[in-house]
């Protein structure tokens, strides 16, 4: 079973994917970044980390495997519960446990877990195709250039009439002054008074709406009859998972989307783990429930699966 290549996948979707009396892989969106001291850019991408105190099953991953190996959910959670014995078994050993992709796992002297993660994928989807890159330095050499051309077409003088120079600059330096400060104050009349023709003309038309809203009469011989309209409330104790997200802006973008192609999506809280718990719809029955979870992986998500709780 490819345990690290279904990891993988799943944390394209989610932030948090659990491997049951495990831990937990998580990623956290950080924004594009720069080392000044090596010009290097790097893109907006997901930091990847390793939570060894969430350990409860959440069904994410099991049901995921069930899907794409075709196996039940029960057979699917055995197999992930072998291959945990199997990695925990290495790491008491000394060994390094690697996650291709992901990152690598191992024990500190002091007995302690640690997670080192691997930047060979960028799972942020938003920031697909963008890669690192070194910018060299740039070597500013403009203000020796100007000087150049200035003396080339004779707008700077060279040492010999310097002082004569200086002295035509200065009053041209006077004449755009007062010329600049004459522009200035009647730039400022004219807009004046655009101002209090724009204001006048508002005033003029103002009144002539209000006459003509006084004047105007309404009969209706045949009004329709009220219509009442019923909204239905989601309730049910039974929920299809669309996903769990750390960041709640992800989750109503989420529930927007499903909104979208017609489902009757809602938030349901926050879980044990933090995360922002997002359903295609509730449903009162089980049989309900999984006949709508049947059509969603079918046409929708794959790694959709059944929540039973009672929400509030």
């Amino acid at each position: 079973m490819l345990l690290s290549q279904y990891i993988s996948d799943l944390l394209y979707r989610y932030e948090c994917v659990t491997l049951p009396n495990f831990g937990a892989f998580l990623s956290h969106p950080i924004s594009a970044r720069i080392n000044e001291a090596t010009s290097d850019f790097y893109p907006p991408q997901k930091q990847l980390s390793f939570n060894a105190q969430l350990k409860s099953n959440d069904g994410l991953l099991a049901s995921y495997i069930s899907d794409v190996e075709n196996i039940s959910f029960e057979a699917a959670t055995r197999k992930i519960e072998q291959q945990i014995s199997q990695l925990k078994s290495r790491l008491e050993k000394g060994d390094t446990v690697e996650f291709k992709h992901i990152g690598e796992l191992t024990f500190s002297e002091e007995g302690k877990l640690l997670f080192v993660p691997s930047e060979s994928l960028n799972y942020m989807t938003e920031a697909f195709g963008l890669a690192s890159f070194v910018s060299p330095s740039v070597e500013r050499q403009a203000h020796k250039a100007v000087v150049h051309n200035l003396e080339a077409t004779g707008a700077i003088a060279l040492a010999p009439k310097k002082r004569k120079s200086a002295l035509y600059m200065k009053y041209a330096a006077i004449a755009v002054l007062a010329l600049g400060l004459g522009g200035s104050i009647g730039s400022n009349l004219y807009l004046t008074q655009i101002e209090q023709q724009n204001s006048v003309a508002l005033d003029t038309a103002n009144a002539t709406l209000d006459n003509k809203i006084q004047e105007a009469t309404f009969v209706i011989d045949n009004p329709l009859p009220a219509v009442m309209v019923s909204l239905k409330k989601q309730s049910g104790d039974f929920h299809v998972v669309a996903g769990a997200f750390r960041m709640k802006a992800n989750s109503e973008r989420k529930l927007q989307q499903l909104k979208a192609l017609g489902y009757s999506a809602r938030l349901i809280g926050i879980n044990r783990y933090g995360l922002h718990q997002v359903v295609y719809e509730s449903f009162e029955t089980r049989k309900e429930a999984e006949k709508a979870l049947f059509k969603i992986r079918k046409s929708q998500d794959r790694a959709a699966w059944l929540l039973i709780k009672d929400i509030p």
